[in-house]
Parts: structure tokens; sequence; C-alpha cells
């Protein structure tokens, strides 16, 4: 199986996203593939269960892409080895009435992980830099004080918003969450074959809306977006990660390494010291449970 470096798919440098490759050949079959992840996802597993120990480090991951990008089943091919009370998964929807009550970062702060835990975003607080921008009606709804029309919601409306994010990811980076943003990166084809699959089987009919067929005619706004929101956003505290996504089991193995790779740097991890008396007595404990 190929080996690979993580550098290499993290934005470091502005990128055009019709540059960047949608396929990755790892050099094995599926089946070597899956077993390969089994065994990140199994050391993902400790370093997590120590980072809930330690205490002092949240994980935050991010993971877009286009429908049928595969963020649902990498998710849960991911992250089922780890502890259950160690992993929080929200899925962002249209945001609620009470949500639009507030600015548009809060549902996404709340719910934030805490420290030792990893939180995984399943669309995230890009949105509001995406869908929003290629229906910008919907920014309406948000009752912001300086935004009366579309005509208001222009380029330095975006700028400002860009700005924002920065500054909030900088915030919770500088209070001990690392940050991962992946990009699952889908071409339009793949999309088709994954849309055409869902109609094609009944038990996946659910999953398709007619609502999907509209917004792949803007898929060439929504590549703007991305590349947009990337190219602005990709920071050494809160880097991206374009994950070719045409393969689903490849796109979930990347995704498992970096977090893996760059979660085995952090050598200030590790489990918590016990107490000097406590440490001191093992073996009597030990004793009393045996002689029980």
């Amino acid at each position: 199986m190929k080996d690979i470096n993580i550098e290499s798919f993290q934005i470091k440098q502005t990128i055009k996203l019709s540059e960047i490759p949608t396929t990755f050949d790892l050099q094995a079959n599926k089946k070597k593939i899956e077993h390969a992840l089994e065994d990140v996802c199994e050391d993902l597993a400790d370093i997590q269960n120590t980072m809930y120990a330690h205490g002092k480090y949240a994980a935050l991951i991010c993971i877009q892409g286009m429908d049928t990008a595969g963020k649902d089943s990498l998710i849960r091919e991911v992250f089922k080895e780890l502890n259950a009370r160690g992993v929080v998964v929200h899925s962002f929807k249209v945001p609620t009435e009470l949500e639009l009550n507030h600015d548009y970062l809060w549902r996404h702060y709340i719910a934030l992980p805490a420290r030792g835990k990893f939180g995984v975003f399943n669309r995230t607080h890009y949105e509001n830099v995406l869908v929003t921008r290629v229906h910008p009606q919907y920014i309406l709804g948000e009752k912001l004080p300086d935004v009366n029309s579309l005509e208001d919601v222009n380029e330095a409306f975006w700028e400002r918003r860009f700005e924002q994010i920065n500054n909030f990811e900088k915030h919770i980076a500088e209070n001990g969450t690392i940050i991962f943003k992946f990009f699952l990166h889908l071409s339009k084809d793949e999309q088709k074959h994954r849309l055409l699959r869902r109609l094609a089987k009944p038990n996946k009919n659910w999953k398709f809306s007619p609502g999907d067929l509209d917004e792949r005619k803007l898929w060439d706004d929504y590549q703007f977006c991305y590349e947009e929101a990337i190219n602005k956003t990709s920071k050494s505290h809160a880097p991206w990660y374009a994950i070719p996504a045409d393969d689903k089991p490849t796109a979930r193995y990347l995704v498992a390494r970096v977090l893996h790779d760059t979660l085995k740097r952090y050598t200030d991890i590790e489990p918590p010291e016990l107490e000097p008396d406590v440490k001191a007595n093992i073996d009597l404990y030990k004793k009393q449970l045996e002689s029980e």
C-alpha cells in the first residue's frame, strides 16, 4: 500500500479546485484499504482516550462537501472505534427560529467539544459562506441590522464574514481546540453516478430529493464559493485539507491518517500522573483486591 504524506493534502497556498484531483491511488484494493483504516482508527481511539484523561485539548473535525460526497458514511467508519462518550457529532441543518435570533456562529459555538473530546461537525459554520452565498436571499432571514436588501449582501459583506470566521477559529485554537477542516473533493461525474444509484436502489430512495438536482445545476457557483472560502480561511492553526472523494474508502483512510498523524505530534498529550501516595501504594491495592 502506498505511503502518504498528509502535508500534501493540506492547503497552504492559494489553490484552484479545478486543478486538484478528486482521485488518489493508494495502490491497494478495497479490502486492504479498509483493513488499514481499521488499524489507524484503533490507534486514533487510543489517542482519544488519552486526550480524554489528559483533559487539556479538544479536537474539532469539520467536514464539508457537495451532496453525495460521503460525509455521513465517513463519520460512521472513521469514528466507530472511538469511545462514544468522547465523540459528539453535530449535523447542522437549516437554522431554526431560535438560531436565527442569535448571530450565525452561535449554534456552532455552543456545540464545540469540551476539553478531552472530539467534536465532529457534519456541515459546519462554513455553510454561512457557501449556501448563503449561492443563495444570498437566506441572509435576509438572519435579521442583521445593516442588511436591508440583497444589495447589502456584497463583496464587503463576505470579506467581513471570512474575517469573523477566522477570528472565531483563532480564538478557539488559542484556547486548546485542535481544528481540522476537510473538504471532500468530489467530481461532478461521480456525483451524477451516486445520485443515479440513490434512484436505482429502493432502500436509498429516501436520500434523494428533487432539490438535489436544482443544487447540482449550481455546481460551478458552489465550486467558486468553496474555493474562495478555502483560500480565505486555511490557516496554520485551522488548516483545510482537500481530500479526493471519488473513492469513499480512500477518502476515509486519508481523513483518519490526517487526524492520527497530526495528533501524534502533540507529545504533551499524556495520561495524568497519579497522586504520589496512590502511586506508592499500587501493590497494596492489588493485594487488597486479590485477597477478597
